[in-house]
């Protein structure tokens, strides 16, 4: 089998793993890489996801790149315009050159003798082996199963005469105009689809069993677009980012400090939208605390629009069984339904779902501690990115990049070839993602934990991590590192390789 080395490989095209190469390029450019993309496109979830409506539920002064502004008007982009974004920045930064498309990565294999992964892919509709080594191995492959979305077992299912589809793999041939459309789901994919589904189809209803926070913002930001009118391109966006992360900060520690006053400004914002009649206690008054999950953001309050309109209407109830025209809920109403969207969540998944060694022996990462939100316990030379549940994904996902960079600069001054992340001392733990999401307790499981001090635990707060990850200290006392052949009790690269 063929192998190639590079001293960097990023897995994963998308928002994260072009950010990835592009700080590569800039902060560490003495460093040779690839990115290993399983699919033929660039952009991730961007690419992949296809369904009505599809934007982002976050501002772009936030969810864009700190290197390359957002200049468009909408603040609150659409799917497209997201994907075109990307691109472009790979394509003008060169980082479209190194991408190695159809590489679906397996497994990947630690020996610390030769301090190298060992990285088996999949090339090709043929599935063709190709192993690649790396000295540093820096996942971007996002944190859910591109495979398939989740899907409840309904009874019945089987006997349902329309359509049934889930958001993640959106048919290109489904014609839903002039027909009855049921979604079920009340998540961020739900009230993005419900509003423009509405536009053409006969009725929409979206089928919840417990309401979620809606909240509505313009889809322009006033200020922001005044602003680019009058300063360079890059101060504009930079002034604008920091005002918009900062309020995140300010309303989500609000959120945690004042549950209650916050539950209430944001169910009367959304009585202010409805009217007093209609039953926001029922639909639109979640059982939770702000921030237990992630909030719902719709641009120009168009789901509001769309229900107040008559174009679409709320259930919320629970599903006894599918019928052959419909669902049959358990309150005894029946839904009558054409096409059935299942816009029931993601299933998360680790690193791609990649099987990971250290020295011969299977890493289990649920089994390990999260280092800055980035690296395991025990496992060297590896990083994933993973974003803000808080905030806009990109903000976490540039510091990480910024920061791998610092890491591999110091590593090279120091002529360390290796970096792990050691428990020295006793930690507490808890779950990697504090959400009561369904999605997120399904999975948790399966990832790894987080501790009860730095640098294990996670903060969720850009300004924090700013500060640890941009300036912080490299040797902080937990990270080990080791030059070159200071161990040699392992396997080297060639002995896994020929045992596996």
């Amino acid at each position: 089998m063929e192998t190639k080395h590079f001293d960097v490989l990023i897995v994963g095209a998308g928002l994260s793993g072009v950010g990835a190469a592009y700080h590569l390029q800039k902060d560490a450019p003495g460093k040779s890489y690839a990115i290993l993309e399983g699919r033929e496109a660039i952009g991730g979830t961007w690419d992949l996801f296809r369904y009505p409506g599809i934007r982002s539920d976050s501002d772009m002064y936030t969810l864009g790149y700190s290197f390359r502004p957002w200049t468009e008007a909408r603040a609150i982009a659409d799917g497209p315009n997201i994907l075109s974004y990307v691109r472009a920045t790979a394509a003008e930064a060169g980082i479209d050159r190194h991408i190695r498309f159809n590489t679906m990565v397996k497994r990947a294999a630690w020996s610390t003798p030769d301090a190298l992964w060992s990285v088996e892919t999949e090339e090709g509709p043929g599935k063709t082996p190709v192993r690649y080594t790396c000295n540093f191995l820096l996942m971007c492959s996002g944190y859910y199963d591109y495979a398939g979305g989740y899907s409840p077992e309904f009874a019945g299912i089987e006997t349902f005469g329309g359509r049934l589809v889930h958001p993640q793999k959106w048919p290109s041939d489904l014609d839903y105009a002039g027909k009855k459309v049921v979604v079920i789901g009340s998540g961020a994919t739900a009230v993005t689809i419900v509003p423009e589904m509405a536009k053409t189809a006969a009725s929409v209803t979206m089928l919840q069993r417990s309401p979620t926070y809606v909240v509505s913002r313009p889809a322009e930001d006033a200020f922001a677009n005044k602003l680019r009118e009058k300063l360079p391109p890059m101060l504009a966006y930079q002034i604008i980012r920091w005002r918009n992360v900062l309020f995140g900060m300010f309303f989500f520690n609000l959120a945690r400090k004042k549950p209650e006053q916050t539950k209430e400004r944001l169910v009367g914002l959304v009585r202010q939208h409805l009217g007093p009649d209609y039953d926001v206690d029922t639909h639109f008054t979640p059982r939770y605390n702000p921030w237990d999950q992630r909030l719902c953001l719709v641009p120009d309050s168009d789901l509001f629009e769309a229900i107040k309109g008559g174009k679409a209407t709320v259930v919320t109830d629970h599903i006894d069984h599918i019928t052959p025209d419909g669902i049959q809920l358990k309150s005894g109403q029946t839904l009558p339904a054409d096409v059935i969207v299942s816009a029931t969540g993601l299933k998360l998944q680790l690193v791609g779902g990649m099987k990971i060694t250290v020295d011969g022996k299977p890493a289990d990462l649920s089994q390990s501690m999260s280092y800055k939100g980035m690296m395991f316990s025990d496992v060297p030379n590896l990083a994933s990115v993973f974003g803000y549940t808080n905030a806009s994904w990109t903000l976490k996902a540039d510091l990480t990049s910024e920061y791998i960079c610092r890491l591999l600069n110091h590593m090279d001054r120091k002529g360390y070839a290796e970096c792990t992340p050691r428990k020295h001392e006793a930690v507490g733990t808890a779950p990697w993602m504090d959400f009561s999401s369904g999605y997120v307790t399904r999975a948790m499981a399966e990832f790894p934990k987080q501790g009860d001090k730095k640098p294990w635990k996670l903060y969720q707060n850009y300004a924090l991590d700013l500060m640890t990850l941009k300036y912080g200290k490299v040797e902080d006392g937990v990270m080990e590192f080791t030059k070159r052949g200071a161990k040699a009790a392992a396997a080297p690269v060639k002995d896994l390789i020929a045992a596996e």
